[in-house]
């Protein structure tokens, strides 16, 4: 026999015994490297903290954090105008780098008391470098190093800005510009930095009152703001340039008189625009600032380019119009037709309006056909009272409350609540996607009536036909029925109320009518040379 063994492996070998304890030993080699480079790490932390002493977090970036929500917070509930606070920045931002080093220096010397060494954390490093690049635009910009972008900044109303935070104020009375002009002109007013008030006077001129306010560390810097933003009156035949060029470290307020049939056009960058007693109409662009106009006969155009301004109209003899973002609105007293189209960031009240009003926002539509009584809408109610003629609501996330409504009522809602009194017999068609639709009728009504709801009851007062659980429906006629009335609530309930008598509505009294103008033909003239000032 042969002494070399078979070529095979001996009894009782398993290659997979044999494969599973190879990875056990390799898990457990890896555990080992794995627990010596953290007792390695371990050993090199203490070694530092034992020199150097641990880390603990410094106050610097928690005060950082606290002041950016605080600004933040008082310019969202707008008690800080946002381009006043970036003016500022963008003066003062090198004090945030004094405030956080002198916090570091009192750290440091409250460390130094310490028996055992430690040191403070730098993760608000970063949050200072970007607020520093911050503040370095914001000053480019403030000072006109940016070009087409320094219109963009600078104050809005608040004269006193510049000279609350070191920049004293001079003011200069512009000698005062007096210029014959066409009774009817066309008056054209550019004033980007200022308010402007304009008023109606008895003879063919224009009279333009300036009050210049500079900013300046001294009079030599004044002066030549004076001179940059001084007003100019331009005469061209029938159309007068009243012009300001723009200066950031000033303003310039106009007090113009014109005649009473002239017709005005204004643009306002930074400033209030008023005007009162015209008889020719009036369009005004307001970026940033309030419009009040009163007494004014003719159409009046009104466009917003931010929402930091308020509007106010009243006695306005023909149509009016407002476009663009705006905050609180009030109208009074308009006998022309209302157009309202942009968004509505406060209050908005109207009343005695003797034309069909329309309003269109993100959240609302809404046509009146006449609003004898008055219509208050902000950002969670919508109640108009005494209505005359077809009233529409569009809305959602509001309650609408219509009340002595002497016509047909159309009212769609979601998220919110409809009540709806109706002066009389008339139609009504009111939908509620998510909540309530309460209907108030006379006593003595006459309609018919359907109605459903989905997860809500129905109550009503006048003897109704109620079917249903879980869905109802009501349906039939009050009195010998009449006008269509249509309530539908989907998650809430549907109430039919018998109301009080209405009276009925008082008479509109018209205004004593303007006397006609006499028809003269006027002698033929040469066109006047053009006269600047």
């Amino acid at each position: 026999m042969s002494s070399v063994p078979p070529n095979m492996p001996p009894g009782g070998y398993d290659p997979r015994t044999q494969w599973r304890v190879y990875r056990e030993q390799q898990r457990a080699a890896w555990r080992a490297q794995r627990d010596a480079w953290k007792a390695q790490q371990y050993a090199y932390k203490a070694k530092f903290q034992g020199a150097y002493g641990p880390r603990v977090p410094s106050v610097v970036g928690p005060l950082i954090l606290v002041a950016i929500g605080v600004v933040w917070l008082l310019i969202y509930a707008g008690r800080i105008a946002p381009e006043n606070f970036w003016t500022w920045y963008g003066k003062w931002w090198p004090l945030m780098l004094i405030a956080a080093g002198l916090a570091m220096l009192a750290e440091w010397a409250l460390d130094l008391r310490r028996e055992a060494p430690v040191r403070r954390g730098t993760g608000f490093v970063g949050i200072l470098i970007l607020l520093a690049v911050i503040g370095f635009f914001a000053s480019g910009t403030t000072r006109g190093m940016w070009g087409p972008w320094r219109g963009d900044w600078g104050d809005h109303d608040e004269n006193n800005f510049f000279n609350m935070f070191g920049l004293p104020e001079h003011d200069l009375e512009q000698q005062v510009l007096k210029v014959q002009i066409p009774s009817d002109a066309a008056v054209h007013i550019e004033n980007p930095r200022g308010d402007v008030s304009i008023t109606a006077g008895d003879s063919p001129s224009i009279e333009v009152q300036a009050h210049e306010v500079a900013y300046a560390g001294s009079e030599d810097e004044a002066k030549k703001i004076f001179d940059a933003e001084q007003a100019h009156v331009t005469v061209s035949g029938s159309a007068v340039l009243v012009k300001s060029d723009s200066n950031n470290n000033g303003r310039l307020n106009l007090t113009i008189t014109v005649p009473k049939s002239a017709h005005i056009t204004v643009h306002s960058g930074h400033g209030d625009v008023t005007a009162a007693n015209l008889d020719g109409g009036a369009n005004i662009n307001s970026n940033h600032g309030d419009v009040h106009l009163s007494v004014i006969k003719g159409s009046v155009q009104v466009h917003f380019s931010s929402d930091k301004g308020d509007f106010s109209a009243h006695q306005i003899d023909g149509d009016l119009t407002a476009e663009g973002n705006c905050n609180d609105l009030t109208l009074s007293e308009i006998t022309g037709k209302v157009t309202i189209n942009g968004e509505l960031f406060g209050d908005v009240h109207m009343e005695n309006v003797t034309g069909q009003i329309h309003v269109h926002t993100s959240i609302t539509d809404m046509d009146v056909a006449t609003l004898p009584g008055d219509l208050t809408l902000n950002s969670d109610t919508l109640r108009v009272t005494q209505a005359k003629g077809q009233v529409r609501v569009t809305t959602h996330s509001k309650d609408v409350d219509l009340s002595q409504v002497y016509g047909d009522s159309y009212v769609e809602d979601r998220d919110g609540r409809i009540a709806v009194e109706t002066a009389g017999n008339y139609a009504v068609e009111a939908k509620n996607r998510k909540g309530d639709v309460e209907l108030t009728l006379p006593p003595n009504a006459a309609a018919s009536v359907s109605g459903s709801t989905r997860n809500g009851d129905i109550v009503s007062d006048f003897p109704l036909a109620v079917s249903g659980d879980e869905s109802k429906t009501v349906n039939g006629k009050i009195g010998a029925g009449g006008p269509k009335v249509t309530l539908t609530a989907e998650n809430g309930d549907i109430h039919i109320k018998r109301g009080d008598d209405v009276p009925p509505l008082p008479p509109t009294v018209a205004g004593p009518a303007s006397p006609a103008a006499p028809h003269l033909k006027a002698p033929k003239a040469p066109p006047a040379p053009p006269v600047t000032q």
